[in-house]
């Protein structure tokens, strides 16, 4: 498992997050916890697997994106993991049920919160971000 974990951490995006909560960790004494975070980012490449953005880039670019965005404003494991995950339940086969059993119920249920019926309004950026850290 730990080679298949590696294989999908070598993207410039994902060393941008990890590199930044990393720093977090240290100027500001906070326990984000980079294996967890590590794992959520794993499991949003292999659902997200070769989906693509309207740009033509892989599309687990967008929740890493957005993983950034949140963790200028929250420095909680839980919900960078949620923000790593949060259109896995609307546009891949991942379940809440799997993300309860793999990650915990509260990051299950708030990727749960932010999934939109698809066909649904599509949800801000900073709307989610708001929803995320309140």
């Amino acid at each position: 498992m730990e080679e298949i974990m590696l294989a999908f951490l070598n993207c410039e995006h994902i060393n941008k997050l990890l590199d930044k909560l990393d720093l977090i960790n240290h100027s500001f004494d906070k326990c984000i916890n980079l294996d967890k975070v590590k794992k959520a980012i794993f499991y949003v490449k292999k659902y997200h697997g070769n989906q693509k953005r309207d740009t033509g880039e892989p599309y687990y670019m967008h929740p890493l994106e957005v993983a950034l965005m949140v963790a200028d404003y929250s420095f909680k494991t839980d919900t960078i993991i949620t923000a790593i995950l949060h259109d896995t339940i609307e546009d891949t086969t991942l379940t809440k049920e799997k993300i309860a059993i793999e990650f915990n119920d509260n990051i299950a249920e708030q990727v749960l919160a932010l999934t939109r019926n698809r066909g649904g309004k599509k949800t801000s950026s900073m709307k989610m971000i708001q929803t995320l850290v309140n």
